[in-house]
């Protein structure tokens, strides 16, 4: 039976049990009369052994198999049921987001070293705790927080699938996120800044990204196929959504795409070096013109460790912010935010139940109202 007690100042009583792990805890049972109380926390013992006791199972499954075969089980170690995984996964994510999972998860079995290719059932919350603070240490809260986000998904098929008796990654809490790092628009003088600085491909880029509010990764993968010059729009669909959107050409972009060189091929990309690079190196790319611009400090990539090795500091601003400059320009310039988000491609039940359809004319009226970064 777990045992009870009380806390100073606290109304409630405290379980005191064991979990599968052979860790003894406390936890608070919000009950304040100790029937309750006992009734929840034999509960959660019970619920504790019972876990202990698959997780055994799963111990001893896997060493009769190894001892009869001379191998581990199939998917039995984490090493083997992440590849697996990442295998049985890869035509169903989007390339994108296949990059995130076989990434992080490629990571955290290095970080495990030896653990990797141990029985599934020895995988601990506290691991995922440790990595996740680890983490920390060379990364932002939120990307930490993210890399836990992606591992949990993983380690819940594999709790589905029957590999392990519960998800270990489901109760590492997330790291409290900077408060003051928060996405911030881009100021036009910081714009001016930006293209200044930038090269021919890149001066596109961020009129493209600013006429039309799109992601960086799809404008990387813009062909002349996507602009049709005679209805004067941009259509794509949006890797993260999937979401077909038509943006209409605006003065300013057309202005800039009539001045870009074409040829006959339709397929051919409008900004030929980020369409052949990863979207990290492009991202990567971006930070450096803001640094040149003087829009953040520089970061520094040699054996010191000051960058690469170390936990850099979060920028307010990225490429992303560009959507938020679209959007706050357009809403200080009056326009409606239907309007913008049928521009700008965020998903919302709540408008579109009011609105099914833009005009396209709307729209171009729009975004004819933003500051023109070819003019002085």
């Amino acid at each position: 039976m777990a045992a009870l007690r009380k806390k100073p100042r606290s109304p409630f009583w405290f379980a005191c049990f064991t979990l599968p792990d052979g860790r003894r805890v406390q936890r608070s049972t919000k009950e304040t009369t100790r029937k309750a109380a006992q009734a929840k926390a034999d509960g959660w013992e019970k619920l504790s052994k019972e876990r202990a006791k698959a997780r055994q199972a799963h111990r001893v499954i896997a060493d009769i198999y190894k001892s009869a075969h001379n191998k581990e089980l199939p998917d039995a170690t984490p090493r083997a049921f992440i590849t697996a995984w990442l295998t049985r996964r890869q035509g169903e994510l989007a390339p994108a987001s296949y990059a995130a999972y076989s990434g992080r998860a490629t990571h955290f079995l290095s970080w495990l070293e030896a653990a990797a290719d141990g029985p599934m059932a020895d995988l601990e919350t506290r691991h995922f705790t440790a990595y996740r603070d680890a983490l920390a240490a060379r990364v932002s809260a939120s990307t930490a927080n993210h890399g836990i986000k992606l591992l949990r998904v993983i380690l819940e098929d594999a709790r589905r699938d029957n590999f392990i008796a519960d998800n270990p990654a489901k109760d590492c809490g997330l790291l409290k996120q900077e408060t003051d790092t928060a996405r911030r628009p881009f100021t036009l003088v910081e714009l001016r800044s930006l293209m200044g600085a930038a090269d021919e491909e890149w001066r596109s880029m961020l009129m493209f990204g600013l006429y039309t509010g799109q992601r960086l990764g799809d404008l990387a993968r813009l062909t002349w196929a996507n602009v049709d010059l005679q209805a004067g729009e941009i259509h794509l669909r949006t890797a993260k959504t999937k979401r077909f959107i038509r943006v209409p050409i605006c003065t300013p972009l057309m202005e800039h795409i009539e001045g870009l060189p074409a040829g006959d091929d339709p397929k051919a990309p409008l900004h030929p070096r980020a369409a052949t690079s990863k979207q990290v190196t492009v991202s990567r790319q971006f930070g450096e013109l803001m640094a040149v611009a003087g829009l953040r400090a520089a970061v520094n990539h040699d054996a010191s460790k000051k960058g690469r090795g170390s936990r850099r500091a979060v920028s307010e601003l990225s490429f992303h912010s560009l959507r938020h400059t679209a959007t706050s320009m357009m809403k200080n310039a009056g326009v409606s935010p239907a309007v913008v988000q049928d521009i700008i491609g965020h998903d919302s039940a709540e408008m579109n139940a009011q609105y099914t359809h833009i005009e396209s004319k709307t729209k171009r009226d729009a975004l004819d109202k933003m500051p023109n970064l070819l003019k002085p």
